[in-house]
């Protein structure tokens, strides 16, 4: 069989790469939501029981009509995973401070 040349991905398709130590991962278990009128920011935190202070480990930033289709996929995917795991139990009270110094957010 002759050598063919390597197949380009169909048109529209995005190429996407992701480093070793990016695919590891970062554990979070609070996320700090602001926003300006051209952006919103998400804080990603991991809070630990007895700490007293905490370091953001990831900070994404959206435009707001990226922020909202961030918010659909995420409704998607929370919704297959409970039609397959049930539903998720939500919190009824967050029992640490959302206040950082800054504007009061929400997780």
């Amino acid at each position: 069989m002759p050598d063919q040349p390597p197949q380009q991905p169909p048109p529209n398709q995005l190429n996407i790469e992701i480093s070793e130590e990016v695919s590891e991962g970062t554990y979070a278990n609070l996320a700090v939501i602001t926003h300006s009128h051209a952006e919103f920011v998400i804080d990603f935190v991991n809070v630990m029981p007895g700490t007293p202070k905490s370091k953001v480990k990831s900070r994404i930033i959206f435009t707001p009509m990226h922020a909202k289709r961030f918010m659909r996929a995420m409704m998607e995917n929370i919704e297959r995973y409970e039609n397959v795991h049930g539903k998720i139990q939500d919190l009824e009270q967050v029992e640490i401070p959302l206040n950082f110094g800054g504007p009061t957010a929400q997780a």
